[in-house]
């Protein structure tokens, strides 16, 4: 069908993939969480184009060149490491300032961590384009069901391409209103809040940690 093999299968392996919890995910419910469904659904949009540009590399063979040239994998892995740490020890110094303050000191807070997710389609967008790891992984996945020899490759990619868009979306879309369910127990639980950008901010520390010590096998 289109020049894809094994469909269902891939169907499945997309739906295990996108469950899996990664940066791009932990991002879209924080900002959902913290600044309402329309943030949300901006850095939804950021993920969406960030994978998309991670899909067409790999439709292209522009990523095969990590592969053949590891300084660029390690350039890229690095830069990518560099910006999820970024953003974790940000969001934990917010989060450390809100834990410790009261009252207007608070609210200054608040407003400080607010002002570190603004432009949450930009954010959510770089963190999905400096991950070299997921670019490796579209290529071996995408390529195990793609017919050898079919005549339109571009058409089966962009099938593939839509299903994990498609779930993506759906799953994100989850976590958009799941966030929206708990904004209003972080508004009125200060310290409630505080905890959970810790955690936050932790696990982008932790998905830093793990990229810098990716390797390309």
């Amino acid at each position: 069908m289109l020049g894809i093999t094994d469909f269902w299968t891939y169907v499945l392996g997309v739906v295990a993939i996108v469950l899996l919890p990664g940066p791009n995910s932990i991002f879209v419910l924080s900002v959902g969480a913290r600044r309402g469904v329309r943030a949300g659904y901006q850095a939804a949009a950021g993920v969406f184009l960030g994978d998309a540009v991670l899909m067409i590399l790999s439709a292209t063979g522009v990523s095969s060149l990590l592969g053949t040239y590891p300084p660029l994998f390690l350039v890229l892995k690095y830069a990518g490491a560099a910006y999820l740490a970024w953003v974790g020890v940000n969001i934990l110094r917010s989060a450390w300032s809100r834990w410790r303050t009261r009252g207007e000191v608070a609210a200054a807070a608040v407003e400080e961590e607010l002002a570190e997710i603004q432009r949450p389609f930009r954010r959510a967008a770089v963190i999905s384009v400096l991950n070299p790891k997921a670019i490796l992984f579209f290529v071996s996945f995408f390529i195990q069901f793609v017919e050898p020899g079919y005549a339109h490759p571009a058409l089966s990619f962009l099938v593939l391409g839509a299903v994990v868009q498609f779930f993506s979306a759906l799953y994100l879309t989850a976590l958009i209103f799941g966030g929206r369910s708990l904004a209003g127990q972080f508004r009125r639980r200060r310290r409630l809040a505080a905890g959970a950008a810790t955690g936050v901010g932790a696990l982008f520390v932790g998905f830093s940690i793990k990229l810098a010590t990716a390797s390309l096998s």
